[in-house]
Formats: C-alpha cells, structure tokens, sequence
C-alpha cells in the first residue's frame, strides 16, 4: 500500500473498501501533483470523506478497466487530462504526435481521440443511468457548439456527446464538492440544476427564463455571424460577479450554463495546496521511465490563479477566468521548505509562478464590487487607466524563499507579462528578477510586431516590448550578467497576412532575434481567435478579418520567421515574390535573402551567389 488513492480492486481492498463512492477516470497517468487538476480534485474529494479510484488511461476498445472498482456508489468522473486529447495527440499541422508528455514513458496512443466522450460513452454501455459528471480542460473549453478545427465544423457542446449529467467548468473544486455530497445525501443527479460552474441539459420547455441565450447549435453551425454573437456572450458573461446565466438551444434540448463559480479564496487555495500530495508519478509507471510531465513542474510553486492579460488566443480566460486570487506568503514558503527535503532536490526552486507569474492582485479595486469589465480588456491595447501594478508582495514572497537554506536559487520560468511590468514605477522587482530570478534566459511573449495583428491577439503593441528590451538589456548590463530574452512569436494568427509576416522578418532582422522555435497559430477550443479563424469575422465588432487558412499560405508565414535558416531558403523567396517585396532579396543589409546565381528578382533585385541570410548573432535583448 502506498500514499497514493487506489489505482486497482486490489489498492481498494487493501484499504478495507468493499467500493469505492466515485472512479476518476482521467487520459493522463496518474501524477499525484497539484500541477495536475485531476490530483486536486481527487484530493479534495478525498478530504471531503469519499472514497475515491483513480482509473487512469483505460483500454477504451474493452470493458474491462471500466469494471476495476465495480459499480460506484454515487458515479464516475471523467476528463481527459491536463489538456484537450486532440491538441495532446495533434499539431497546428495536423500531424499525429509522437510523443505524450503525460503518459508513461511519453508514449503516445494510450488515450482515445475525444477521451471524454469516448470514455463516457464506455461507462453509459456498461452502467446504464449511473451519474457522470465530466470536468477538466477538454470538457469546459467545449461547453457550448463549438469549431472543432481536426473536424473543420462545428460540434454540439460535448455535454450531448458525451452523455454526461453535468459538466464541471472552471477549476471545479467547490462545484465537484458540492456535487458529491448532494448525491451522497441522495438527491437525484437530474435535481443538481442550480450549482455554479455547472452546465447541465434540459427540455427546452424547462428553460430557466432568466439569462442570456446564445443563437442556437443550428443557428452557428450554419451562420458565420451567428456563431460570432454566440461567442462574444459566451467571453462577456464568464465572470463570477456580473456573468449571466448561459442558454444556447440543440435541437429539442437546451444547454445550460450557470455563472461561475467564485474563485477560491486565498484562505481556500492554501488548504487546497496543503493536502496530502505524494508530488510524483504513480510507483508503477518506473518501469516505463516515469512521466515525462512531471520535470517541469516537480520542483515549482503555483502561488495565482487567473490571468487579466486574457489573450485571444489564450484559453485561461474561458477556463480559469480572468479574476486574480493568490496563495499567502506562508503557505508558499511552507511548500518551498517542503521542496528542499524531497529526493532529487539539488537547490533550485523551478518557478513560482502561475497563468502569469507577476499577477499577485486583480488589475483594479472596481472588479471587486463589479467584476471585471466587459468587452475590455486591462492591458491592451494599452493599458487601462485604474490599472494597478504592483509587484511588492511578490518580491516579498520571493525574498523569503531565495533566502531559505538549501535553496540555491529561485527562478520564474512562467509567464512575465512585461507591459504590466513596466507600468510599476518602482523598479525594484524589475532589478530583483534580473539579478536573481533568471537562468540566463528570460521568456517572454511579443508575439508579432504588427499592431493590426497585435489588436487581433488582444497583445499591447510591440513598442511596448521594446521599452521592456531595452530596460532589461540595461539592468542585465548593470548586474554584470550575460542574459537574454527569448521571445515567443506566433505566426499565421487571424489578421496576419503574408505583408505582415515580412513586416515581422524585418523587425526579427533588425533587432537580432533569430528563433528558434515558432508557434503555428493554433485553432483550439474556447478562445476568441478560434471563433475568427473559423467565421472571419472579429467577433466584438463583426468586422472581417484576415485569415490564413491554406496549409501551403501558413508555411509561407513560418518560413519568414526563420528566414535566415537555409533550409527556408524557398519558403522565402516566394513569399517575398509574393508579397511584391523583390527588394528585400539582394545582398543590401536590409535584404531578408540572397539572389540565387543566375535568378533574375526583378529591377529592385540583386545578382549574386549564395542563398543564405546575414551572419548569425545573439539577440542580446
């Protein structure tokens, strides 16, 4: 017997269970972690005096794991992991992974496409009317009829396909609590109609007449516009103060959202925190090499949760909401101790961070009475005038940590939002982060440099990342250290057309960033700049928008985002053909490529050899 929950009948007996109240079934391996929300829920539950299985990556082509515990006592609760299973097992290109980060060994193939309908769908066959009620990622992003990019149309809300009762969205813990013990005291799964963070189905004769409605799943799935108005009410009501109750109509039914669930509390998230996690892997997947998931996070603190940035192609703000609540100071430093005294820890705190590292607050004081406001956004395009920004308590936070024995240093590897940042006029967590808080390289997310493309993303415009380079370049200089900012940069998002790809070529160019790696815009469930790519249309005000949505088009983008790499040599000059840029192909110091020998590039070209881009150089900003 171990300190994890059972994962088998043999687990649940040595325990002296004859049952168990709730199977979790969950895509991923089982990690006992609170980097994992299917560890936190199952936590939670268990703390709250049921009986919990944990059945993890069953063998959905057979009954049999379905049959591991028995019959349930109250039912089963499904999700497919940390992240949808179709972004899990697909790239922005469509292609079949290789590799799964949460399963053993990095296998890929363990779970189902679609997981939680598949995995519902095997209980309804086997159980017949027991209660089912699915959570986590793939379930809340997909609450509503969605654009379901791998299928190129748009799904029902995954509610209807999976057969569920009621799906858990947000975080869950409170809603899943809840939940459990009106079941335990006997009420009927169908009676839970009334809990927050919940969505649930009806008779459209039984619609609540209170609410906002969405048009229908026949009305998107057949009208750009339609679809446009459904997500902008769907965006605007997700907030736990002001947010209305949800309607959208599939056929004869109709789906119900509830407003959200409130976030915890500070007081709420250190329990949360503080429950008996073993923090590793179950012992049965060492054979296999263990979980590859669990590197990145085994020795890192979440103090926040929420993101008030809430990008358009971001699905926090959908799922995990836009409100800031964090950890207190105590319960962080009681789990950076706990750290030091695991096995394989070497000195080095991985990240005390969360959605966005440097939120420890809400943006304003009005969101506390009114929520947050809608249609806006804090930061972007620029930032709201009754912004806050302040970093003192978190450089409190960080000071206690990096101060502790055993603790050799102290880095932030999750997001730093740095318009935020510079709108702090004390300078001190900006010196504290340079000259204790990076290892070498500082991530952070620009994204593009054209305001057009910017606006779309919902980003601040690239000058404002360019104060940041230089006040970091600065700082880094003053400290004596040699470091870098790594900027992540997305190519092909809604708006951006083969123009501002160049445009963005240029400004790579011109300020020495050569990256190394390039995020395809990807169309995934419950974001903004998924509803543009699929209607074309820009949501809030139902302007039209540019879209790239030819495979060939987006290779074009990629490929000028790397234009000094050889093998991109062809991508390129196309594209610069194409985008009527020949003077941008020459051996002129502006020029992204060089002529091939022999090729005529038109009067603003060039002749010469070679086909390379300029010399190679850090960006040291």
């Amino acid at each position: 017997m171990n300190d994890f929950l059972p994962v088998n009948r043999a687990d649940m007996q040595m325990r002296g269970w004859d049952g168990v109240d709730f199977v979790y079934v969950s895509g991923d391996a089982y990690v006992d972690h609170p980097a994992f929300g299917a560890a936190i829920i199952t936590r939670v539950l268990e703390a709250s005096g049921f009986r919990v299985g944990f059945l993890s990556q069953p063998d959905w082509k057979k009954d049999d794991d379905f049959k591991t515990f028995g019959r349930p006592k109250l039912g089963f609760m499904v999700s497919s992991g940390n992240i949808d299973s179709m972004v899990a097992h697909y790239t922005a290109a469509k292609k079949k992974r290789s590799e799964d980060a949460y399963t053993p060994g990095g296998k890929a193939g363990k779970r189902p496409d679609r997981a939680v309908i598949i995995y519902c769908n095997k209980i309804r066959e086997i159980y017949g009317d027991i209660p089912i009620i699915i959570g986590g990622l793939e379930a809340s992003l997909r609450r509503f009829a969605h654009y379901d990019y791998w299928d190129d149309k748009v799904r029902p809300s995954i509610l209807f396909e999976s057969k569920a009762d009621i799906l858990s969205f947000g975080m869950g813990e409170n809603q899943t609590v809840e939940i459990a013990k009106r079941l335990a005291a006997g009420e009927s799964v169908s009676s839970l109609t009334d809990i927050r963070g919940t969505c649930y189905a009806v008779d459209v004769v039984n619609t609540p007449l209170m609410g906002a409605e969405c048009p229908s799943f026949e009305n998107v799935s057949q009208n750009k516009k339609e679809y446009a108005a459904a997500c902008r009410i769907q965006m605007n009501e997700q907030d736990h103060i002001r947010g209305k109750l949800i309607k959208q109509r599939h056929g004869s039914k109709m789906i119900v959202q509830n407003p959200p669930m409130p976030p915890l509390t500070t007081e709420e998230l250190d329990y949360i925190y503080s429950l008996p996690y073993t923090r590793m892997y179950h012992p049965s997947y060492k054979a296999d090499g263990g979980v590859p998931g669990i590197k990145e996070v085994e020795f890192s603190i979440t103090h926040n949760r929420g993101c008030f940035g809430a990008c358009n192609f971001c699905s926090l703000a959908f799922h995990q909401g836009r409100f800031i609540t964090s950890r207190s100071k105590g319960s962080i430093v009681k789990e950076a101790k706990m750290l030091t005294e695991k096995p394989g820890f070497k000195g080095y705190i991985h990240d005390i961070g969360g959605p966005t590292a440097n939120f420890r607050r809400p943006s304003c004081d009005n969101q506390l009475k009114n929520g947050l406001c809608k249609g806006k956004k804090c930061l972007a395009p620029t930032p709201c005038p009754s912004l806050i920004a302040d970093h003192e308590e978190y450089i409190d936070i960080l000071r206690e940590v990096r101060s502790l024995p055993k603790i050799k240093k102290v880095f932030i590897r999750s997001g730093i939002r740095f318009d935020y940042l510079m709108q702090d006029k004390d300078d001190t967590f900006f010196r504290e982060l340079v000259e204790n808080h990076v290892s070498g390289q500082l991530k952070v997310a620009p994204e593009h440099c054209s305001a057009a493309v910017l606006d779309a993303m919902g980003k601040p415009h690239i000058e404002a990342y360019l104060k940041f380079a230089e006040k970091y370049r600065r700082l880094s200089e003053k400290a004596g250290k040699d470091q870098y900012l790594v900027p992540y940069l997305m190519s092909s998002h809604p708006g951006s057309t083969l123009k501002d790809a160049v445009e963005l070529a240029l400004f790579l160019k011109r300020e020495r960033i050569r990256p190394e790696q390039v995020q395809d815009f990807y169309p995934t469930p419950g974001t903004v700049s998924t509803c543009m790519f699929y209607t074309g249309l820009d949501p809030y005000t139902l302007k039209e928008i540019y879209v790239a949505r030819d495979p060939h088009e987006k290779a074009l983008q990629r490929a000028l985002l790397q234009y000094f790499d050889p093998k991109n040599y062809k991508l390129v000059e196309e594209a610069l053909k194409k985008a009527g840029r020949y003077d941008l192909i020459g051996s002129g110091d502006k020029c992204l490529i060089k002529p091939r020998f022999g090729a005529d590039h038109g009067k603003n070209g060039n002749r010469g050899k070679g086909n390379y881009g300029a010399g190679k150089t850090k960006n040291k900003r």
